[in-house]
């Protein structure tokens, strides 16, 4: 698939919409490497992540389901199991992560913009290969680094659920990009 074709096809696809088809490392690989190559002011390159698939993926849900009974105001079991079924229906699971540099040379929002870039990246290579996915910022994100090690200054964005898509969403727009555009 084109670029030019992937731009307007890529869209948030969730869990539920997976097939069962496994996502090899080799593919995960190759769509990481796409996001390596996002724009970086004064090349920090914040972007992290950490792959969950297989027996991995299986505690991650575990622990988030865990954490949301712990920490929620009025835990309900229902959205808990739905925390754990949506991990368990993605073929992997990706904690998006940013290292902030530790000489803070740029703004942190300019960190948190590359590595926004950088998973913009990673979700139109996975879209020109068939892989849907979707960027999701539960406040569980903020617990991650109690499951796994996070470096000093790396700071969780959210979790990027993949799997394969066999028949894709529609997607439009609300207004033209004339809309939003003006020449001065």
């Amino acid at each position: 698939m084109k670029i030019e074709e992937a731009i307007p096809q890529r869209r948030s696809v969730y869990p539920p919409q997976y097939s069962d088809k496994e996502i090899t490392r080799e593919t995960i690989e190759t769509i990481l490497e796409a996001a390596n190559w996002a724009p970086t002011h004064r090349r920090t390159e914040p972007w992290r992540f950490k792959v969950f698939q297989g027996k991995a993926k299986q505690e991650l849900a575990e622990f988030l389901r865990e954490a949301y009974l712990k920490h929620e105001n009025a835990p309900s079991t229902f959205k808990a199991k739905r925390v754990e079924s949506k991990v368990q229906q993605a073929a992997c699971v990706l904690a998006i992560c940013m290292q902030r540099d530790p000489k803070e040379s740029v703004p942190e929002w300019e960190e948190i913009a590359a590595t926004s870039m950088a998973v913009q990246n990673l979700w139109l290579r996975a879209r020109s290969i068939g892989i849907g996915g979707y960027w999701s910022t539960p406040f569980l994100k903020d617990h991650i680094g109690d499951y796994i090690s996070l470096k000093e200054g790396e700071t969780c964005l959210g979790f990027f659920y993949m799997g394969y898509v066999e028949e894709w969403p529609e997607g439009s727009r609300e207004t033209s990009i004339a809309d939003k555009t003006e020449f001065i």
